[in-house]
């Protein structure tokens, strides 16, 4: 049986862990720094076992001891964005919170894959790089696949279609320099450009960059869960389970599209290993553009860290 741990008991970490243990992907390990809350919430997962039927185990702790052995460890912990702040406002704060998570997970769990949630995404993916010293592969950004979601919901409500018929691709930082591809944006196979118009695609676009802090306003005191979680989930699931699937997600480039030494959301594929291959697409001179203003954006929160 897998073992795995999310850090951060609160709305992301919480849902996620539910979500992981409803597909019995391996026993997690719950560990947030408030005493009580993530024993509590372990134990309410687990008294819900024999109604979902699932036969993993949830433990709630604050001792980092607990996370020994693990196989993924996902960093959820950190403060969510409000109304007003963008998630670069976060990064001072949640820098030193992910520091800190990152020793443990070294100390701990020195063999284990590393899912990084916290935001600013590509910055924070940065940062527990450095401070775990684990191999790039082992350390990556869960981006590309919640952008990649609010894209296809987007473009499924639209065009009035089943979301599951929907295949989008997001590339870039998880921001507002993210890019969304609407070329390689498919419904069956379809490309949507030949399905609506450039008017009506740049709407959905834009709304998709503006998707965390739609969320946020509407929210007031809180930022999204359930599309996070499921996200987390979904490359969990593929690192566990070998499936080798083929998802948008922060990497650290060696020279990939340009860019060398840094973090950036392309598609890769996800298998027991990590990183098992960073797939390069042939963009445009206009993505390819969009992608170096994003890569820009990631090394200027970068160049304000200090690690």
């Amino acid at each position: 049986m897998k073992k795995i741990t999310v850090v951060g008991a609160g709305f992301v970490g919480a849902t996620a862990v539910q979500r992981i243990v409803e597909k019995e992907l391996g026993d997690v390990v719950m560990i947030d720094v408030i005493e009580g809350m993530p024993q509590g919430k372990a134990l309410d997962l687990m008294e819900s076992a024999p109604i979902e039927g699932f036969d993993v185990e949830v433990m709630g702790t604050n001792d980092y001891k607990d996370i020994e052995g693990s196989d993924v460890v996902v960093i959820t912990a950190g403060i969510a964005r409000k109304p007003g702040m963008s998630r670069d406002d976060l990064v001072k704060i949640n820098s030193t919170i992910v520091s800190e998570v990152c020793e443990n997970i070294k100390k701990y769990a020195p063999e284990s894959i590393v899912i990084v949630v916290t935001n600013p995404l590509d910055i924070m993916t940065h940062v527990a790089l450095k401070m775990t010293e684990f191999h790039p592969s082992r350390v990556i950004g869960m981006s590309g696949v919640l952008d990649s979601a609010r894209f296809a919901t987007f473009v499924a409500k639209e065009l009035g279609c089943s979301a599951r018929d929907v295949d989008a691709m997001v590339l870039g930082g998880h921001g507002d320099s993210m890019v969304p591809l609407p070329r390689l944006t498919t419904v069956s196979g379809v490309p949507i450009t030949e399905l609506m118009d450039d008017e009506t695609i740049d709407r959905l676009v834009q709304r998709t960059i503006n998707g965390g802090a739609e969320i946020v306003e509407l929210l007031k005191t809180g930022s999204a869960f359930y599309a996070p979680s499921a996200a987390i989930t979904t490359m969990v699931a593929s690192i566990v389970r070998d499936q080798k699937r083929i998802l948008p997600a922060a990497v650290y480039l060696h020279g990939q599209y340009g860019h060398e030494g840094i973090y950036l959301g392309v598609p890769v594929k996800l298998g027991r290993m990590g990183v098992e291959a960073i797939v390069e697409l042939d963009l445009t001179e206009s993505e390819q553009a969009m992608l170096e203003r994003s890569a820009d954006a990631v090394k200027k929160g970068i160049s304000t860290l200090e690690i």
